[in-house]
């Protein structure tokens, strides 16, 4: 347990940044399962629409220190092959 006034400071405010992050990934989760409803829907422009409006959200996530990087691109690189292979079929 935190014994001085400036630990004790500390552990107050790293419980609220990490009450604030799990709303921020969550959130940046449902957009992507979102877009994943969409295809598996098999709606190429409902599929197109969601995860244009989902790119903005998660790229913010990587500013922010929620997602790392590599991890943004390969979620966005994966959800347009699908998209991209949703238009063919």
């Amino acid at each position: 347990m935190a014994n001085s006034p400036q630990a004790k400071k500390r552990a107050r405010q790293n419980e609220k940044n990490r009450k604030h992050n799990a709303s921020l990934r969550s959130m940046a989760r449902t957009y992507i399962k979102k877009v994943n409803a969409k295809i598996e829907a098999g709606n190429y422009e409902e599929a197109r629409a969601a995860f244009e409006k989902c790119q903005p959200i998660i790229d913010s996530m990587v500013n922010k220190g929620i997602f790392a990087k590599n991890k943004v691109a390969r979620h966005k690189s994966r959800l347009s092959a699908k998209i991209k292979a949703l238009k063919a079929a």
